[in-house]
């Protein structure tokens, strides 16, 4: 007569079927093994991979970068009515504008809209849409970077330095200023880059990146417009 199964509970949580002096270990259920990422928002990993998604909140988010261009659209608003004020007195001697900054901004507009039509992308799942966008905004961006310095390089072979003019300091110190908000977006541009390529969702970062954009192409538009006619 054949013996009955015991089934006894293991500690490991497995558990035993004892039929005389054979023994079947059931091995215990493993969870789904789910690629997630490690942040969300300004380059980090939007969440899991392409399919979707859990970081960081999208209104904490945006919150967070519209409280940023709050402090610097102060910061710029104070530089510029200080210009203002600086012209009045009798040492400003008004700068030749480089005919190389009318390149500049249209350069920065491609990027503006590159980043655009990448942040579309992302919103349709266009994966190789979303890459080339991404790409073209950053090395549009990096070009007007590289534009800004040469204009520098132009003004400063006509004698035009930074300590000559009160009118040339302000060139100076707002194309710098500028440049440098440039420089930090590039920096979630390049992570966001990579992020895409590792093939995670970043569609929350690109969205940043296009805002970002679009606040400093209308910020140096101001600035360029002022400029002109001061």
């Amino acid at each position: 007569m054949s013996a009955i199964p015991q089934v006894r509970a293991n500690p490991l949580g497995r558990g035993t079927v004892e039929a005389g002096q054979g023994v079947r270990a059931t091995p215990p259920l493993q969870p789904p093994v789910v690629r997630r990422g490690t942040g969300g928002g300004w380059g980090g990993n939007d969440g899991g991979p392409l399919t979707g998604g859990d970081g960081l909140p999208l209104s904490t988010a945006k919150l967070g970068l519209w409280v940023f261009m709050g402090v610097v659209t102060v910061l710029f608003s104070i530089i510029v009515s200080t210009y203002v004020t600086r012209m009045g007195f009798a040492d400003w001697r008004p700068l030749p504008e480089p005919r190389l900054l009318w390149l500049n901004t249209g350069v920065l507009i491609l990027s503006s809209v590159a980043m655009q039509w990448a942040q579309v992308a992302a919103r349709r799942g266009r994966i190789d849409s979303l890459r080339v966008g991404l790409l073209a905004g950053g090395v549009f961006a990096w070009a007007f970077l590289a534009g800004q310095f040469w204009a520098w390089q132009q003004l400063g072979a006509s004698g035009y330095f930074l300590a000559a003019n009160p009118a040339n300091t302000f060139f100076y110190l707002i194309t710098a200023l500028h440049g440098l908000h440039l420089v930090g977006g590039l920096v979630a541009w390049g992570k966001t880059t990579v992020k895409v390529w590792r093939g995670f969702e970043v569609r929350l970062s690109v969205e940043l990146c296009a805002v970002y954009w679009h606040f400093l192409l209308v910020v140096w538009l101001g600035l360029f417009v002022l400029m002109l006619t001061h």
